[in-house]
């Protein structure tokens, strides 16, 4: 696994892969980050996945650079050919369109489908979490199918609803909190997402399918999830 290892000031190590977004690339940075929490590396801290890198922290009063550079990179050495469809795979229940998607009939004039089709689509596939970011516990997606890629909006949302399912571009996410944003709103999940007070639902390196549900099967979830 060829990585080249970068000093992040005197605190961190970057470990930069190849430079795309591609499901093997992802594998492989889930694979470096399992790899490097699961040697607690004397001295480091944190560790920070993104698309095509892996930030890992240290404090400067236990280690150095060098120290944890050589760890990680031995790590890296080691580890067998990335597993593509490895991680948890977490199922989300989205219920899509009307009020809870109102960018759904646009999406679908813009791919040239139904809407049927597009929850369809949307909902056949499994899509990789990359890494977390923007928000508290924000999922960026990867495996959207290209009939659905579909330009943000020209005018963001000062306001989004926690449990929104959008899609920017080439990729797909689900906002965790309110928040602004420019993504196209397809659904909305009743799940709580992010919780400070509870494990997360789901990681970096792992895998999220979305589920259609009816409006009703939202209200029973959204009571259950303490949502509504």
């Amino acid at each position: 696994m060829p990585i080249q290892l970068v000093p992040v000031g005197d605190t961190g190590v970057l470990a930069v892969f190849e430079q795309k977004i591609a499901e093997e690339i992802g594998a492989q940075v889930a694979a470096l980050d399992a790899a490097v929490r699961g040697a607690k590396i004397p001295g480091a801290g944190e560790t920070v996945p993104a698309f095509a890198s892996l930030l890992v922290r240290y404090d400067p009063l236990l280690t150095d650079y060098n120290a944890v550079a050589g760890a990680v990179g031995a790590l890296a050495r080691r580890l067998p050919p990335p597993e593509p469809g490895a991680g948890r795979l977490v199922t989300i229940p989205v219920c899509y369109g009307g009020a809870y998607g109102p960018d759904l009939a646009f999406v679908a004039k813009h791919a040239g489908l139904t809407e049927a089709e597009v929850v369809r689509r949307h909902t056949g596939r499994d899509y990789r979490i990359y890494m977390l970011g923007f928000l508290p516990g924000f999922p960026y997606l990867g495996g959207l199918d290209p009939r659905l890629f579909t330009p943000r909006l020209q005018n963001p949302r000062t306001a989004i609803p926690a449990g929104s399912v959008g899609i920017g571009g080439e990729q797909t996410g689900v906002y965790p909190v309110a928040s602004p944003g420019g993504w196209q709103l397809i659904g909305r999940t009743p799940l709580k997402l992010f919780d400070p007070e509870q494990p997360p639902r789901y990681a970096a390196g792992d895998r999220i399918r979305f589920t259609a549900i009816t409006p009703e099967q939202f209200a029973r979830l959204a009571e259950k999830e303490g949502t509504a």
